[in-house]
């Protein structure tokens, strides 16, 4: 899900890259779409098992980038609600979001070492449950603003669309991890469902950021695109029960 950017103060070296709403964006796109690359039906036998698991392996940190970039951009961790203080939604899914990136860094670099032991079966990589869970927790954290708002249908709404995209495309990574499944016997519940999950919410990724680069081009917030105010475009009220 995509997040307001900020200004940062002060000059900046001209190597640097500012973390911004449009940087997000490409990251996870690239991230995305090379995760759809290496999945993709008809580049299996083209790559091998060594190419896919590469892919996966830059992908995953792309992703990771991606999700470093949306928790600095996501602001303050707590929010004023009525007398006390709470989580802010955003800040928590994007901080979760982080941890799954992280998680799949780590199952997609075990997968390249896997290979590189003849001992080891040769498999590509799938998402693996914990990565996928935590893309799931993080995806509904961020639904909640727009049930809470009543923004059941809103498909001319950027926001709207890049946030169901994200959980539509995690929850295809939850099928694809339910589908690597090692049965008893050593073989997976199913592999084509586990490509075939990796392979979709790959591609629905890439849409949860494409949808947002036009107002990320702009130098627009989803708040002011959306014309309403920051707290229900940003997904800011709290998720966690009021502090004394």
């Amino acid at each position: 899900m995509s997040v307001p950017s900020r200004q940062q103060d002060g000059p900046r070296p001209p190597w640097s890259i500012q973390p911004t709403l449009q940087v997000q964006s490409w990251a996870f796109i690239i991230g995305a779409t090379l995760f759809a690359l290496g999945s993709a039906p008809w580049l299996g036998g083209q790559l091998g098992t060594v190419g896919a698991n590469v892919t996966f392996f830059v992908g995953a940190w792309f992703f990771t980038a991606g999700a470093f970039i949306q928790l600095v951009l996501s602001g303050p961790h707590r929010i004023d609600v009525h007398g006390g203080t709470g989580l802010r939604a955003v800040w928590v899914s994007a901080a979760v979001q982080l941890l799954g990136t992280l998680l799949f860094n780590v199952s997609t670099g075990a997968a390249l070492h896997a290979r590189s032991v003849p001992a080891e079966r040769l498999e590509v990589w799938v998402p693996n449950a914990e990565g996928s869970v935590a893309f799931l927790i993080s995806a509904w954290i961020a639904v909640i603003p727009l049930l809470r708002d009543r923004q059941y249908l809103r498909p001319s709404s950027p926001v709207w669309l890049s946030t169901w995209c994200n959980m539509f495309g995690s929850i295809a990574f939850g099928v694809s991890a339910v589908g690597a499944v090692v049965l008893e016997n050593g073989e997976l519940l199913s592999s084509e469902v586990a490509t075939a999950g990796t392979f979709v919410g790959a591609l629905l990724f890439v849409a949860t950021s494409a949808v947002m680069l036009p107002t990320a081009r702009r130098g627009a917030t989803p708040s002011s695109s959306e014309g309403g105010d920051d707290e229900k475009a940003t997904g800011d009220p709290e998720v966690s029960s009021q502090e004394t």
